[in-house]
């Protein structure tokens, strides 16, 4: 039904500072009951990190940033859905204005900040779907002013292990002052090393959360290199790839727009982050699941994810100019492509990553 509205809705939304016509959206869904999805063609469903997810269509990060609406969000098809980001006390985040539509391009920039109700309130908003259907993960970050960023994700893990499947931890986003050294190899141990303990000790006695890390599409080959090796030696349970850039491809139409600074998404990150996921697969020798995020606009771009190394995928800015009707299409062209290539989605990942990897 909320896929049907979306094109009378668009205009209205679009006409709005796009903040406002998120917040908006949010409230609608939230007005939505909390409703189960169809079933999924049994083809979709991927089996990764002990879990089943029905299929391999996820929600990215920053979508639902304070964990309100997860359930309606389950509802319009996602296998499961990431939710967050959550630092530990609450904060505002970066002045407004802070998101920002490329229409020409069909990207987004965004310099949030990881504007937070802080973890508390996430808590208890979780705790209050306890029970319910569904895959569900939050992304976690650190307070902006902290003194102890990894105490910080660690805080995280423990007050949200037991409430959701996964928490990604978010060392990748652009608009965090000092945020992306942590991605820095001793860093990056020591912060994996906490947080794993953390985990483990959050979860004695009941069924283990998983634990990802988010990269960022602009790092070198040598800071991948680095970042798989201390992703195997801490055990982690996947990697996400990847973030929004800070790059600026000069192929934007919106060259005023694209002056503004913050972390792109949408469309033309696409290539970027397919080909650093391509390198990853190949790194990772597939010891780890990895999911694959920017510029999943279609069935086509969603296959291409998968064939690149990715065992799921997540979307977000593709929504803001397709709507949530796009679920559903992707989920319907991946089938046909499973159909009309006699395969599997097993099968299918990380087919062309040496090719993509030889491209650059």
């Amino acid at each position: 039904m909320i896929g049907s509205l979306f094109p009378f809705a668009k205009p209205v939304l679009h006409a709005l500072d796009p903040e406002t016509a998120h917040q908006m959206t949010i409230r609608a869904l939230s007005l939505m009951p909390a409703t189960t999805a169809g079933k999924d063609d049994d083809r979709l469903a991927v089996d990764a990190m002990g879990r089943r997810f029905p299929n391999p269509v996820g929600l990215a990060a920053g979508f639902d940033k304070q964990c309100e609406v997860p359930d309606q969000l389950l509802a319009l098809g996602f296998g499961f859905v990431e939710l967050g980001g959550v630092v530990p006390r609450a904060q505002a985040g970066n002045p407004r204005p802070r998101l920002f539509r490329l229409t020409q391009d069909e990207a987004i920039i965004n310099r949030f900040g990881l504007n937070s109700d802080g973890l508390d309130a996430a808590r208890q908003r979780l705790a209050r779907r306890r029970g319910r259907p569904g895959i569900v993960g939050v992304n976690i970050g650190a307070n902006k002013d902290s003194t102890d960023r990894i105490a910080d994700y660690a805080q995280c893990i423990r007050g949200l292990s037991g409430l959701v499947d996964f928490l990604t931890i978010n060392v990748s986003s652009p608009n965090t002052p000092g945020l992306r050294d942590l991605q820095g190899e001793a860093f990056l141990d020591d912060l994996l090393a906490r947080c794993i303990d953390a985990r483990d000790a959050a979860d004695e006695g009941r069924r283990r959360t998983i634990v990802l890390l988010k990269i960022a599409p602009d790092i070198s080959l040598e800071t991948l290199d680095a970042i798989v090796a201390t992703a195997l030696k801490r055990g982690i349970d996947g990697l996400t790839v990847s973030n929004t850039t800070v790059a600026r491809p000069e192929t934007l139409k919106d060259r005023a727009l694209a002056g503004e600074t913050g972390g792109l998404s949408g469309k033309p990150l696409f290539a970027p982050s397919t080909r650093m996921l391509a390198e990853t697969f190949l790194r990772v020798e597939r010891k780890l699941p990895l999911i694959g995020v920017g510029g999943v606009d279609s069935a086509e771009a969603a296959w291409a994810k998968i064939r690149a190394g990715a065992s799921l995928v997540q979307l977000y800015s593709a929504m803001v100019y397709k709507g949530p009707g796009l679920i559903g299409d992707i989920k319907r062209g991946l089938v046909e492509k499973l159909a009309r290539e006699g395969t599997t989605l097993a099968a299918s990942v990380g087919r062309d990553a040496r090719a993509l990897a030889a491209e650059l």
